[in-house]
């Protein structure tokens, strides 16, 4: 797990999925908006008709391991062929494809898998081979993104010493943007290349050649506890709502027989989890289970974990993100610009906020059917 772990959030791969089906696709690469929906009038499909297959690809990471869990309590059932509650109501088939991020990207670009459990930032480099729906924002990183270092106390402290960490990802992009805030200029601040999980190591191990790293939970919990000069220099926690995990659609894959309905499923799941989560009885056992597949985790570390990637858990709070000026006027032209500068996509990419204009739409439709369902 944890080598699945490492490679997750990363954009490396994403760039190696062809461009060809939209090339730079800045206008005009999708200019419809998600199809009307299906399912019979009040409720979900005629459990008649053989249900619709649809799949997710998934990677271990709090708020997409939720998915995993909800396989495991039956709510669906991620093996194709068979059909858990939330499955049942919709008649829809979920596969649930866990893999490494980096093979989920390739699966979802190159359309392979329905959808995709993604970042906001990884999102603008696969979607240039496949116009997409962010159907849910499923978390935001809080403080799971940090810098950590030893020996240097204070962030001028660390100017021209080399930060080591991936490359044109959440990582890179967290550093820099930490900086900004700070009132700092990136390129006083070298950041180097360097494979996450063997950053930590190395960092805990004492090696004098890494004074600075940009990692992830676990990586970040582990290193902090790993010595005693080792503390947090900054985090994702000055950023608010910059890194955004989702849930991504693919537009062909909307307008397929179902399409609505597997949405509509995903988002009744990942909201039915949080219900678990919130819920006494059943919160630890939960967080447990999350924590079995990420990292392996025990319960006092998970309840750390979920403050620091702090969930989407209430349905409103999704939409109030999606449709909020800061998001749409802010955050994401500056993802955007940070995936042109450094190569990541060729130009900016068209993007739309439930118009269904763009090659990528914050679509909340679904969550707001969702809200509207009568509740028992």
């Amino acid at each position: 797990m944890r080598k699945t772990f490492m490679s997750s959030r990363s954009l490396v791969a994403t760039f190696m999925i062809s461009m060809a089906a939209c090339g730079m696709a800045t206008i005009g690469c999708g200019d419809s908006k998600p199809p009307a929906k299906s399912g019979a009038v009040g409720g979900g499909p005629s459990a008649t008709a053989p249900p619709a297959k649809f799949t997710l690809a998934w990677s271990e990471y709090p708020s997409w391991s939720i998915f995993g869990v909800a396989d495991e309590v039956g709510l669906i059932d991620g093996k194709a062929g068979a059909m858990g509650s939330i499955e049942k109501k919709y008649n829809i088939d979920i596969e649930l494809l866990l893999a490494s991020y980096d093979q989920c990207i390739t699966l979802y670009g190159n359309s392979q898998a329905d959808a995709v459990c993604i970042t906001n930032i990884d999102i603008l480099g696969a979607a240039g081979s496949r116009n997409s729906v962010a159907i849910m924002p499923t978390s935001t990183s809080a403080g799971a993104d940090a810098c950590i270092t030893a020996g240097i106390k204070s962030i001028d402290e660390l100017a021209g010493k080399p930060t080591r960490g991936l490359e044109k990802s959440v990582s890179q992009y967290c550093f820099e943007r930490c900086l900004e805030k700070l009132g700092k200029n990136p390129a006083d601040y070298p950041f180097s290349q360097m494979d996450p999980e063997q950053a930590a190591q190395a960092f805990q191990g004492k090696d004098e050649k890494i004074p600075s790293i940009m990692v992830w939970n676990p990586f970040v919990m582990q290193s902090v506890r790993s010595r005693n000069d080792a503390h947090v220099l900054f985090s994702s926690e000055s950023i608010p709502e910059e890194i955004i995990d989702m849930v991504v659609v693919g537009k062909d894959s909307l307008g397929k027989k179902g399409g609505s309905d597997f949405a509509k499923a995903v988002v009744e799941t990942f909201y039915a989890m949080n219900q678990r989560m919130n819920d006494e009885k059943t919160r630890d056992a939960t967080l447990v289970g999350i924590g079995a597949r990420f990292a392996k985790l025990e319960l006092e570390d998970m309840k750390t974990v979920v403050t620091q990637t702090r969930f989407y858990s209430d349905p409103k709070d999704a939409v109030r993100l999606f449709t909020e000026e800061k998001f749409q006027k802010e955050t994401m032209p500056l993802v955007s610009k940070f995936c042109v500068e450094y190569g990541l996509t060729p130009a900016p990419l068209e993007l739309s906020f439930g118009t269904g204009k763009g090659v990528i739409d914050f679509d909340t439709t679904f969550v707001k059917e969702y809200l509207e369902q009568p509740k028992k």
